[in-house]
């Protein structure tokens, strides 16, 4: 009985192409072949017509037509018109290389034209040419890319140097290089370059006809319009001009009282200084500007005030006055600005806080 499993164990264990009667193909020598046309019979020594038309028939059958492209071929596709083609921003690439090219001719045109290298006291004697670059926002539309801290500030590095070249150029007098150099950096120029460095710069203030200023000043939330008119000096009195009579007191016209009229008028709201502003150390801030300038007595005042209180409009009235100064004496700018009186004072009163009881004062603390 074991004898018998151990036989039908070793059939079963038995592969299964080891069973399988398979019909191998008999082996021909390569001399025995024939070849007609990349097409071979094994062991026939000659072909005769009607076998090769219809050998190669199938294999037309077989092989697809030579006229159906393959969608997978990419040997006839086109070549990409730039290298940077195959990387994540080709179009931030190919700009940057073209400012390197620029950079790179420039440096060779003002080489050959003796410009560079530049020693250290020429280059502080250039013509200085402020430029304000479009934001990183503006250069992500025109590089197509997302433009982060790390490639504006690679883009501007080399729009710096352009410029450096231009003001080299430009110092120079060569006409036609500033231009090629001009056209390149006008393309990444903020259009509120004009704007930007306009900031910070005071407009002049114009006189009138009659020699007359008008300014306007600050401070907290007062606001003064202040108009100067400088004293006409006093002219001498010819004979003629005097009247004779009068001085013997031969007419019989009453005297009149005389009035007294000071060398300078300062008005606030059509009010004297004195009665608008009662405390002395209002009044002496007013007149600070016309002390340090040295011009107290030269010029009439006359000033129209609103908001705040007397602090804040008297330092309205002196900011006013001070640039009315410096319109009709621009030499005292120097004294005024080292005054710090030119500058609009820029201190506000803090706001009150919630649950304190003033801006910075606490409520007291009761235990109980």
């Amino acid at each position: 009985m074991n004898i018998l499993r151990s036989q039908i164990c070793s059939v079963l264990r038995r592969p299964l192409y080891r069973q399988l009667t398979t019909t191998a193909r008999p082996f021909v020598p390569p001399a025995q072949l024939v070849f007609h046309d990349n097409l071979y019979v094994p062991g026939a020594k000659e072909l005769d017509d009607s076998t090769v038309e219809a050998l190669v028939g199938e294999t037309n059958e077989q092989e697809p037509e030579g006229d159906e492209e393959d969608p997978d071929d990419d040997r006839d596709k086109p070549h990409p018109d730039s290298p940077n083609f195959y990387t994540g921003r080709p179009s931030y690439y190919d700009n940057i290389i073209e400012l390197q090219n620029a950079i790179s001719r420039t440096r060779g045109t003002l080489q050959r034209l003796h410009l560079l290298p530049l020693p250290e006291f020429a280059r502080k004697s250039l013509q200085p040419m402020p430029t304000v670059w479009k934001t990183p926002e503006e250069m992500t539309t025109d590089f197509e890319t997302n433009m982060t801290i790390s490639r504006y500030r690679r883009v501007t590095t080399l729009l710096n140097e352009l410029n450096e070249y231009l003001r080299i150029a430009t110092t120079a007098g060569y006409a036609d290089v500033a231009d090629r150099i001009g056209s390149i950096i006008s393309i990444f120029e903020s259009g509120k370059k004009e704007a930007f460095l306009s900031r910070g710069i005071r407009k002049p203030v114009l006189l009138d006809q009659h020699g007359r200023s008008y300014t306007f000043g600050k401070r907290k939330t007062s606001a003064a319009r202040v108009w100067m008119i400088p004293v006409k000096s006093s002219t001498h009195e010819t004979i003629s001009d005097v009247n004779v009579e009068e001085v013997f007191g031969l007419s019989n016209e009453p005297k009149r009282s005389p009035v007294n009229v000071t060398v300078s008028t300062i008005l606030v709201n059509n009010i004297p200084i004195a009665e608008y502003f009662p405390q002395p150390v209002d009044r002496e801030r007013i007149v600070r500007p016309l002390k340090i300038a040295g011009v107290l007595g030269k010029y009439n005042v006359f000033t129209l005030v609103r908001g705040g209180g007397t602090t804040g409009q008297s330092g309205a009235i002196a900011h006013g006055i001070a640039k009315g100064i410096f319109a009709h004496e621009p030499e005292t700018g120097v004294v005024l600005k080292r005054a710090k009186l030119l500058r609009r004072d820029p201190r506000m009163v803090e706001r009150k806080k919630t649950g304190l009881a003033k801006a910075r004062k606490r409520y007291t603390w009761v235990k109980r």
